[in-house]
C-alpha cells in the first residue's frame, strides 16, 4: 500500500526507520514512513510503501524523533575553560565572534539540536545568524538586560535600574528584531561581584520591563536563582523562569507557595542541566552541596504539574559544549521526568515555550521537517540520542561527516 493523502510529484523525500517518537505520545510508533516536501512534513504513516517517485532514506534500526530544542544556550561563549575571557579577547572583531558563533551552532546541529533559544549574546550578534540553512533555527534575545556591573554585564546589556531605562532597553531589543527579552533578575556565578541569592532589579522596575515587552508583543524570560527574584519575577508576570534553584547564601530555600504559583501561572520553568564528562573537570563545592536540595525542589515542581523545560546553558563552561543537550536529556530522564517526559520537554513543550508550537517539536503533517534519527530506542536506552544516524533541519540533511570528540560517545 502506498501512503495515502500524498500527491505523487518529484522532489519528495520518504524516510523509513524502525520506530518513531512524535514529540507527544508515551510510546513509539513502529515501522514509520515520513514524507517530506521541501521544508515541510506532509504525511506520516506506518507500515506503508513510499510514493513511487520519492527519494527514499532508509534508516534500519533507527528511531525518528522531532529535532531537539535547547531552550537555553549561549552561542557567543565557546564552552572552554574561561569563556568570558575568551570572548573579551575577540570582542573587538565582531566578524570573528560571528564566525565562532556559527561554528557553535553547527556543533549543536550535528547532534540533532535543530532549534536553539539563545538567551544572551553580544551586541545582538545571534540575530545575524537567523535563517541560515547550515544552522539551527535560532530564537534570539540579544544581550540580557542587567544592572551596571550586574550578571553578564560584559555582554553589553547593562542599564540603570529604573523603569524608564528598562523600557528603553526593551524597545531597543524590539527594534533589533529580538524574539524574546532576557532579564537578569538575580546575580549569577559567572560574574564576580554578583550573588545568585540577591535580586538585581527593584520589583517595580522588573514589572516595567515585562509590561514594556508585552506591549511590544515580546515574551520575557527571567534568569532567577534566589527565592526573592523568583517571587518578584512571578509578580511581574514573566513568561519564563530559568534556573529556579531557590539558591540561598548557605543552601537551598524551601519554596513555600511559589511552587503552586508557578503551576497556576503556567510559566515555563527552565531547568538548566547537562554536562559532558571531561577528565579533571569538577563541579564547584557551592553547586555540589546544593544539588540534592535543588533536585528535591525540581521534583516537587514536576509532581505539582509545572511546565518544565530542559535547557543546558551551553557554552558557559568546559563541560557544557554546544552539543551537550543529549546528556542533559539523560540527566533529566534519570532524576526527574523519565525518558518520554524528558523528550517531550525538548520537543513539543520546548517548541510551545519558544513560540514555535505550531511548526516545531512534533513529527506531524504541516510541521517543519526537523528530524533526528538515532540508533536504538531512546525510551529504553536514552544514550541512543548520542548515536546519531541522520539529522534533517527544515528539510536539509545535515552533514554528519565531521569527527566528534571521543567524549560524545562516553
Amino acid at each position: 500500500m502506498i501512503i495515502s493523502g500524498v500527491t505523487e510529484r518529484p522532489g519528495l523525500l520518504a524516510i523509513r526507520a524502525a520506530a518513531l517518537f512524535d514529540g507527544v505520545t508515551e510510546t513509539l510508533q513502529p515501522d514509520p514512513l515520513i514524507i517530506v516536501d521541501g521544508v515541510t512534513i506532509v504525511a506520516v504513516d506506518s507500515a506503508v510503501a513510499p510514493p513511487p517517485h520519492a527519494r527514499v532514506l532508509d534508516l534500519p534500526g533507527a528511531t525518528l524523533l522531532p529535532g531537539l530544542i535547547d531552550t537555553h544556550m549561549h552561542l557567543v561563549f565557546d564552552g572552554g575553560a574561561d569563556p568570558v575571557t575568551s570572548l573579551a579577547a575577540r570582542a573587538g572583531d565582531e566578524d570573528a565572534v560571528v564566525t565562532a558563533m556559527a561554528a557553535a551552532g553547527r556543533t549543536a546541529l550535528r547532534a540533532g539540536v535543530t532549534t536553539v533559544r539563545d538567551l544572551g549574546d553580544l551586541h545582538h550578534l545571534s540575530l545575524r545568524l537567523r535563517g541560515r540553512d547550515d544552522l539551527p533555527t535560532i530564537v534570539a534575545s540579544g544581550p540580557p538586560i542587567t544592572t551596571p556591573a550586574g550578571h553578564c554585564h560584559f555582554l553589553g546589556g547593562e542599564v540603570e535600574p529604573s523603569e524608564d531605562a528598562v523600557r528603553a532597553a526593551v524597545a531597543e531589543r524590539a527594534d533589533h528584531g529580538a524574539d524574546v527579552v532576557k532579564v537578569m533578575a538575580s546575580g549569577g556565578r559567572m560574574t564576580p561581584g554578583t550573588r545568585q541569592e540577591l535580586s538585581q532589579f527593584p520589583p517595580a522596575v522588573l514589572r516595567a520591563a515585562v509590561d514594556g515587552a508585552h506591549r511590544l508583543g515580546l515574551p520575557v524570560v527571567a534568569h532567577a536563582h534566589g527565592t526573592a527574584s523568583i517571587r518578584e519575577s512571578l509578580d511581574a508576570g514573566v513568561d519564563g523562569l530559568e534556573h529556579v534553584t531557590f539558591w540561598s547564601a548557605d543552601g537551598v530555600d524551601e519554596p513555600g507557595d511559589l511552587i503552586g504559583r508557578m503551576v497556576q501561572s503556567g510559566v515555563a520553568v527552565g531547568i538548566t542541566v547537562g554536562n559532558v564528562p571531561v577528565p579533571g573537570a569538577t563541579t564547584s563545592p557551592a553547586v555540589r552541596t546544593r544539588t540534592p536540595g535543588i533536585i528535591t525542589n525540581f521534583r516537587r515542581l514536576h509532581e505539582a504539574g509545572a511546565r518544565l523545560l530542559v535547557g543546558t546553558d551551553a557554552g558557559i563552561e568546559i563541560t557544557k559544549p554546544h552539543d551537550v543537550l543529549p546528556f542533559a536529556i539523560a540527566q533529566a530522564a534519570a532524576v526527574l521526568l523519565g525518558p518520554a517526559g524528558a523528550l517531550r520537554a525538548v520537543t513539543s513543550t520546548a517548541a510551545a515555550a519558544c513560540g514555535l508550537g505550531s511548526r516545531k517539536g512534533r513529527i506531524a503533517p504541516g510541521f517543519d521537517a526537523d528530524i533526528l534519527a538515532v540508533d536504538g530506542n531512546p525510551l529504553t536506552d536514552i544514550t541512543a540520542l548520542r548515536r546519531v544516524q541522520a539529522v534533517l533541519a527544515r528539510g536539509h540533511q545535515v552533514n554528519q561527516d565531521v569527527p566528534d570528540r571521543d567524549r560524545r560517545n562516553g
